[in-house]
Parts: C-alpha cells; sequence; structure tokens
C-alpha cells in the first residue's frame, strides 16, 4: 500500500466514525473504501474532541455576548447533544432502566425499549445535570474549550475500551455491526487520546483524566459483564456519559 492509498484509508476510517458517533456530513465517497466498521475505532477520540470544540466554540460566543455561565453551559451542552444525536444520552438512559430487569433477558429487552422509565430519567438527569454544573464553574472560556475537548476525547476512549475487552451481549444490534476490535486499534486510540492531552493539559491532570476513564470503563464494564453478559450500544453510549462527567469533575478539581 502506498502513501496515497494509506491515506485515502484513514479518511475513509474517520468519515465512517464521524458518520456513525454524529450528525455531521460526511463525504459518502469515503465511505466504501472501509472494510469493517471496527477499523474505524481508533479515530472515535477524534470524534469525540471535535464534538468538544464545537461546545466550547458555543460557550465562548454565548459568553462573548455577555450571557451568565450557567446559560453558556446549557447553550454548549445543546450544541453537542445536537451534534451527536443524541446517542450516548439515549445510551445511559436505556442502560439505567434495564438494569432493573430480573434476567439477562429482560434487561436487554428494556433496553431495547424505546420508552424511557424512571431509572433512565434519573440518570440522563443526573448526566446532563453533572456536565453543566461543570462547565459552569469552569467559567473561563478556555478553560471550558479545553475542559470539553478533553473530556469528549475520554469519553469516547472509553467506548473503545469496551468494545475490546468485552463480547458483544447480542446478536444484532449497533455494537454487532461495528464489530469488536483488536488490541492494537484500542492502543492507537489510547495513543491519539494522549497526544490531545499534551497539546491541552499538563501531565499529571492528563494523566488523572485517562486513568478516570478508565476507571468509569471498567465500573461500567463489570456492571454489563454481570448483568448483561457483555456490552451493546447503549452500554458504550452509558460508558461514554458516566466518563465524560468524571473527565470534568478531574478537572474541575484540577
Amino acid at each position: 500500500m502506498n502513501a496515497n492509498e494509506m491515506v485515502r484509508e484513514k479518511l475513509a476510517e474517520l468519515a465512517v466514525a464521524f458518520g456513525l458517533l454524529t450528525r455531521f456530513p460526511v463525504p459518502r465517497l469515503l465511505l466504501p473504501a472501509v472494510g469493517a466498521r471496527s477499523d474505524a475505532v481508533w479515530a472515535y477520540p477524534l470524534v469525540g474532541a471535535t464534538v468538544g470544540t464545537l461546545g466550547g466554540a458555543v460557550y465562548w460566543l454565548a459568553h462573548s455576548l455577555s450571557c451568565p455561565p450557567a446559560f453558556a453551559a446549557l447553550c454548549a451542552l445543546a450544541a453537542m447533544i445536537i451534534a451527536t444525536g443524541a446517542m450516548h444520552e439515549d445510551g445511559i438512559a436505556d442502560f439505567a432502566d434495564g438494569l432493573a430487569g430480573r434476567t439477562r433477558e429482560q434487561r436487554l429487552a428494556i433496553m431495547r425499549d424505546h420508552q424511557i422509565g424512571t431509572y433512565g430519567v434519573i440518570a440522563l438527569v443526573l448526566s446532563l445535570a453533572m456536565r453543566a454544573t461543570a462547565v459552569t464553574l469552569l467559567a473561563r472560556p478556555s478553560a471550558v474549550v479545553a475542559a470539553l475537548i478533553a473530556a469528549g476525547a475520554a469519553s469516547r476512549l472509553s467506548a473503545v475500551l469496551l468494545m475490546a475487552a468485552l463480547p458483544p451481549a447480542r446478536t444484532d444490534g449497533l455494537s454487532v455491526s461495528v464489530g469488536r476490535p483488536d488490541a492494537r486499534l484500542a492502543a492507537i486510540a489510547l495513543g491519539l487520546t494522549f497526544a490531545i492531552y499534551w497539546l491541552l493539559l499538563p501531565f499529571g491532570v492528563a494523566l488523572l483524566v485517562v486513568l478516570s476513564a478508565g476507571l468509569g470503563a471498567a465500573a461500567i464494564g463489570r456492571v454489563a459483564l454481570t448483568r448483561l453478559g457483555g456490552q451493546t450500544g447503549d452500554v458504550l453510549g452509558a460508558s461514554s456519559q458516566l466518563c465524560e462527567c468524571l473527565a470534568l469533575a478531574v478537572l474541575l478539581i484540577a
């Protein structure tokens, strides 16, 4: 494979990652060049960083218009939710609802149901409240931009780690259609996340954020393996939301 073919392949994988995780328009001509969709997971942290950049830009704009930090934070979250189609928010709500089931089959059935229950509402409200509060307290636009980029990359990294570590809990669904990435792709995603942090954060803070993402993914993964027998798209969404909250909390404290 020559250099041009390699660049085209990586651009195609990047397009697949954006097409799956966001509502951004993706050049369709790039998509047929990709084989397994799991080949694109290395780019998930880049997608998260891009979504975080969008949220940070909206916060900066609202702040420049003299909006209070709380209102600017809500504007930033709204922009990121629109950009992703609320995919991860839907995941954490479904995952929380599913844990109320008595059997594995019942839990998976509840997670696939489009209706949202009490646990799902609570999980979703807490997730949004924690993120909005953290952004509000960070307040300074430059700090908010760096935090949202870092948290976005960490949250998508957690999904890659879970996909590589756990088998699918179903025989169909989004997670199965993407496929299970190998350790090499997960390592590339981890390296990209560290590269993003190297540009934004002191080394010690960067390490703490990555560790928080790993711990969050491990916690969700443990519950998913015990209660569901593996991971699903909703599990990955829940992990992304939890790790984004943890990353913002770490950055706020740091």
